[in-house]
């Protein structure tokens, strides 16, 4: 099974750089996506086919467009969730859970997440994005523990190591690489989870999933380990590899972040 995971950063915009034609060519079995931006019926006609499709937009409350997750594909979603749990978060189009039916029978229950930027946004939202770690926490806990296989894919936000940025000294003290931030997936490994990018990455640096659209960032591959797949440990354990698409030049790139596409052995 291939599980391909991406921020699209907006998925009109994507489809007009080049994404359709990435698509068709990588054919994944899982499609995962955040910042999809737009509304239900728009992302279904731009897939086109059969895809079957759980899609958690933002409520339309000033910031609508602004986020919105979403998982597609081919084999059949038995359930669906939109919410993580605390109210607070209701609404957000940050979080969505299918349980697809895997060729065996059983079940996977894959997650698409986008968690907040933090400082970075307007407002500025680092307590939030701490709560929304919480709750996380709080939930992959309950998913995994009635033995379920379980998949969170997303951007995070969050790079883990010193390994997973160029600049890791200048970001320090920066959203996105606070110790605080960084201890939270700690712990989450820690717990068991496996982060794929990494075990198959090597020891780095990179491979980094996001550029910064400005200046040369991209051409001298300064950028960011953001976008993760990470499974529960026994699924883990069918994971043949995990792997970047990074864009092979500027003007190819149809998202500010690469996909990241793993094989599971199913």
């Amino acid at each position: 099974m291939l599980v391909a995971t991406v921020n699209v950063n907006g998925i009109r915009a994507a489809f007009r750089r080049g994404m359709g034609p990435w698509l068709q060519d990588v054919d994944p079995d899982l499609l995962l996506m955040q910042e999809v931006r737009a509304p239900d019926d728009v992302l279904r006609d731009l897939l086109g086919g059969d895809w079957n499709v759980a899609h958690a937009e933002p409520a339309s409350d000033g910031h609508k467009g602004r986020a919105g997750v979403a998982v597609a594909t081919r084999r059949p979603i038995k359930g669906e969730r939109g919410d993580i749990g605390p109210e607070r978060f209701d609404g957000s189009g940050r979080w969505v859970e299918a349980d697809v039916v895997l060729d065996d029978g059983s079940t996977l229950t894959a997650i698409s997440t986008y968690v907040f930027t933090g400082e970075f946004e307007t407002p500025p939202r680092q307590e939030e994005k701490y709560a929304f770690l919480d709750a996380i926490t709080a939930r992959l806990t309950d998913l995994r523990a009635d033995g379920r296989h379980v998949l969170m894919c997303g951007d995070l936000n969050i790079a883990h190591r010193e390994e997973d940025l160029k600049a890791w000294k200048a970001n320090r003290k920066k959203s996105g690489f606070l110790p605080e931030e960084r201890a939270w997936l700690d712990r989450l490994f820690e717990a068991g989870w496996v982060d794929l990018g990494r075990r198959f990455g090597g020891d780095g640096p990179g491979p980094y999933s996001w550029w910064s659209w400005r200046g040369k960032a991209f051409d001298n591959d300064a950028g960011w380990r953001i976008d993760y797949q990470i499974a529960s440990p026994e699924f883990a354990t069918t994971a043949k590899n995990c792997v970047v698409h990074r864009a092979p030049t500027y003007a190819e790139r149809w998202s500010d972040h690469a996909p990241v596409v793993a094989t599971y052995a199913l």
